[in-house]
């Protein structure tokens, strides 16, 4: 199989699941809802003093943001499982670490990307200064696609198995505790006027080690739970 083809199926398959995912308006909004709700209660609960909100903003927002990535992730292969199209996709002749990079890019494109886009407005919400919102979303851009790509891994493992969300959960939340802490102590960093590079780089070693390692692990993972 030649890489046009290939290229050709990775195409077609992430315009799929975008075409999909778009036809489904209520659960593309869920993740985004969620995200929002969470952040803009939170100063609710512990008072609106800017002090405070400053210093814990950046966690809200990360704590939110990986939460509302958990909710989604079994919307990745969950209909393809159902209606016997996973199945075909094991027994194409692409390699299946490609169609799941398609599959993971088209939900990181539907949940993260739109956290993304809507944090400036909810760091102005917490108070946060205009150095730690550029930080912030720049460490977005850097871990959400980790958290797909890590919780892509889990949702084939548990793919066959009736009611899986907890075992899911119990699955990558703690893969996602490194992104989670390099992430909010680069924006704390930030604020305090330090440097940062240690920190983006480290979620930038997590993404490169994601994107290496993950389809394939994911593939592995569907051929097991087909099998």
């Amino acid at each position: 199989m030649n890489s046009a083809s290939t290229s050709a199926a990775f195409i077609l398959l992430l315009r799929r699941d975008l075409t999909l995912a778009f036809r489904r308006r209520a659960e593309l909004m869920n993740p985004l809802l969620f995200f929002v709700l969470v952040t803009a209660l939170f100063p609710l609960g512990i008072g609106s003093s800017p002090e405070l909100l400053k210093a814990i903003g950046p966690g809200v927002i990360w704590v939110a943001a990986l939460l509302a990535s958990l909710l989604s992730l079994e919307s990745v292969f969950r209909s393809d499982f159902e209606d016997g199209t996973l199945e075909q996709f094991l027994l194409c002749a692409h390699p299946v670490s490609i169609l799941v990079m398609a599959k993971v890019l088209a939900h990181w494109l539907v949940t993260g990307l739109p956290l993304l886009i809507i944090v400036p407005l909810l760091g102005v919400l917490l108070d946060l200064p205009g150095d730690s919102i550029k930080v912030l979303m720049l460490t977005l851009a850097l871990g959400t696609p980790v958290l797909s790509l890590i919780g892509s891994i889990g949702v084939a493992l548990t793919i066959g198995l009736h009611r899986g969300g907890m075992i899911l959960s119990l699955l990558v939340l703690p893969l996602y505790v490194p992104v989670l802490i390099f992430a909010a102590n680069a924006v704390e960093t930030a604020a305090a006027g330090l440097p940062i590079t240690a920190h983006l780089s480290m979620l930038s070693g997590l993404l490169v080690l994601a994107l290496s390692l993950s389809p394939l692990a994911t593939a592995a993972a569907l051929r097991v739970s087909l099998s």
